[in-house]
């Protein structure tokens, strides 16, 4: 795709040169056919941490099917939105905004009239067509899910997008006028007409054998409010949406549980935005329709989508090859440690006794190393809570449900956790996960012990499995460091381990 995002830089006066080299502050204004929005990112070029993020239900396509316009209302709400945006920039002191329209800007006889008053603002905004938002979408799944595979289905006010994704790299799209604000008229016609007008629109695709069995990965507002149904409906222990997966027969299921909820029980539901209940009921049906049309295998949610993907367009390959969730924990723990990061240094130390791991917890475990150190600052009494919430609950990506739940478990048992399961705990992760879990907490509770948080005493020591032993190794001159304290964390892993613990200095 050509890049058509023009970066505006009338702030970089403001900002200090040091952090616009290492450190730069993005916007992103992204006017959609329901909402208007704006996400602030600062952090690694890869995954960038959310500094702000705010939204405006403007509506801008709440008219389109009846007048073809976008409506008064709809307009003021949008240009008010558009000067807030614009000046909390400002005072943000953000490097560059990009800004983009959708669907609702695109078709309406008067999106020049918006995008006329947005240019008097300060935006320079960037009308996708149909196929580039298709494409970004299915880069910011690909950014935040990267072995994706699968349909990419974006669903916003004024259209759905549709991608194909294999091995990371975004193939077929398609956009169509199914967008959940146009859902509604079409159904008023009844079902079966959204079914037969869905089924006629998607015959465009050639997908009828292609998509068939593959992931359904679900992006936009009102699909991420129907999975926070589901999660509450199923008692799911983790209320992150990210990589959420439903089976297909949810989408039905979903249908049947909003015709006997009203709004007040609704509104009841942790995490669902009131803003999208009016809609809830079209996306619910044009979701449960679609998934039968491709036979999906599963539904899983993204969190990333257009914005993530314009992001992701915007990096070297070299960049986009590097793990975000490596990235972003290791950025965390930087952030957060005591002393200069050892991140990387403690994985090493801990990793020659866990070798025989499954492949993918190699990543886990690093990534709880990286964070090894978030908790130190808290309150001595409630460090392990903190590591526990930083890892279970942190804004990662590139991370599984049972995988948040090792690396949280490892994070609350390193910070004095001890060896029981967090509070809650077990449900996702199986029990030889969560144990191990515990073990690499423990293995990282020796090293920072042992180090006090500093990388010279890691260098000049090693542990390693020899037999039945679990053998610590030191150097004669820093033997000194094998203290009782350290002694007794040695024992605790051994002994988790159902090994003997041996100090060898050499």
């Amino acid at each position: 795709m050509t890049d058509i995002f023009v970066q505006t830089p009338p702030f970089s006066d403001l900002v200090p040169k040091k952090r616009r080299q290492s450190n730069r502050r993005t916007a992103i204004v992204d006017i959609g056919s329901n909402s208007i929005r704006l996400v602030v990112y600062q952090g690694p070029a890869r995954v960038p941490a959310i500094l702000f993020n705010e939204k405006v239900m403007a509506g801008l396509g709440k008219e389109l099917a009846t007048t073809g316009a976008i409506g008064e209302d709809s307009m003021q709400l949008a240009v008010r939105g558009l000067k807030r945006f614009h000046r909390l920039c400002t005072d943000m002191e953000v490097d560059s905004i990009m800004s983009f329209a959708t669907a609702a800007v695109r078709d309406a006889s008067n999106g020049g009239d918006l995008l006329r008053v947005a240019r008097e603002i300060g935006y320079d905004v960037a009308v996708l067509q149909g196929e580039e938002e298709a494409e970004l979408a299915a880069l910011g799944v690909i950014s935040g899910i990267p072995d994706a595979n699968g349909i990419v289905g974006d669903l916003g006010g004024g259209s759905l997008e549709l991608a194909m994704i294999e091995r990371g790299e975004v193939k077929e799209r398609f956009s169509f006028p199914l967008g959940v604000l146009r859902v509604a008229d079409l159904r008023a016609k009844g079902n079966d007409n959204l079914k037969a007008q869905m089924r006629k629109m998607l015959k465009k695709t050639g997908w009828e054998k292609q998509a068939q069995q593959l992931p359904f990965y679900l992006v936009g507002g009102s699909w991420r409010s129907l999975a926070r149904l589901d999660m509450s409906d199923s008692n799911y222990p983790l209320p992150v949406i990210h990589n959420y997966e439903m089976e297909p027969r949810r989408a039905q299921r979903l249908v049947s549980r909003l015709a006997h909820l009203n709004k007040d029980k609704l509104k009841s539901v942790p995490g669902l935005s009131t803003s999208r209940i009016p809609t809830l009921n079209d996306a619910a049906w044009l979701l449960s329709m679609l998934v039968r049309y491709l036979n999906s295998s599963k539904m899983v949610i993204s969190a990333y989508g257009v914005r993530e993907g314009v992001l992701f367009q915007n990096i070297s390959k070299q960049e986009a090859a590097k793990d975000p969730l490596l990235l972003a924990t290791e950025d965390a723990g930087t952030a957060q440690a005591r002393f200069p990061a050892n991140s990387r240094l403690l994985g090493e130390w801990i990793g020659d006794i866990f070798s025989d791991d499954p492949v993918e917890w190699h990543r886990i475990r690093q990534a709880a190393c990286n964070l090894g150190d978030v908790a130190w600052r808290a309150n001595p009494n409630f460090r392990a809570e903190r590591g526990l919430e930083i890892g279970l609950h942190g804004n990662w990506v590139a991370i599984s449900g049972p995988e948040r739940e090792m690396l949280g478990q490892a994070l609350f048992t390193s910070f004095g956790g001890g060896n029981r399961i967090f509070l809650g705990g077990g449900k996702l992760a199986d029990e030889k996960a969560t144990k191990r879990a515990i073990c690499w907490g423990l293995a990282m509770r020796l090293g920072q012990r042992l180090s006090g948080g500093t990388r010279n005493p890691l260098e000049q020591t090693a542990i390693r499995k020899s037999g039945k032993k679990l053998e610590l190794t030191i150097a004669r001159d820093l033997v000194d460091l094998y203290g009782d304290a350290v002694a007794k964390r040695h024992g605790h892993l051994a002994n988790m381990m159902g090994l003997e613990p041996v100090m060898t200095a050499v």
